[in-house]
């Protein structure tokens, strides 16, 4: 495994899709058609979401309203030979009620052809309920 800018592409990609945003000029570059989008059981909208546009409209279309603001700050990245891309940061989130929180999250990925396929989230979902719920 690699933690180093230069020694994966497919670190490159998924890391300019953090830096992006999510903004969607890049995320039609990047992110395949069938793309899937894992997010864990227990977290908010936990499920599975097939394609940028369910991902959008299922996912943070309705999670996104209970936040000020909301966002992945990526601390580590590694890489295998199998075209995936392991992430170790945190969730920055601060709620509408004005409860923040900082949620630890690892993120896998899966690049292929330069295109981001697959997404495994796995986050402490219950700091999050927390923020949300007090």
């Amino acid at each position: 495994m690699s933690d180093s800018l230069s020694d994966s592409p497919n670190i490159a990609v998924v890391r300019h899709l953090y830096e992006s945003r999510m903004a969607p000029e890049v995320t039609a570059e990047i992110v395949a058609p069938d793309l899937v989008w894992d997010i864990t059981p227990g977290f908010p909208l936990g499920g599975i979401y097939h394609g940028w546009d369910s991902v959008g409209r299922d996912f943070f279309g309705p999670m996104m309203p209970d936040y000020e603001s909301f966002g992945s700050v990526p601390e580590h990245y590694y890489a295998d030979e199998d075209d995936h891309v392991f992430v170790l940061g945190h969730y920055r989130a601060e709620t509408k009620s004005g409860n923040k929180a900082e949620v630890r999250f690892i993120h896998l990925w899966t690049v292929r052809d330069g295109k981001i396929v697959h997404l495994v989230q796995a986050a402490d979902s219950h700091v999050l309920h927390q923020a949300l719920n007090s």
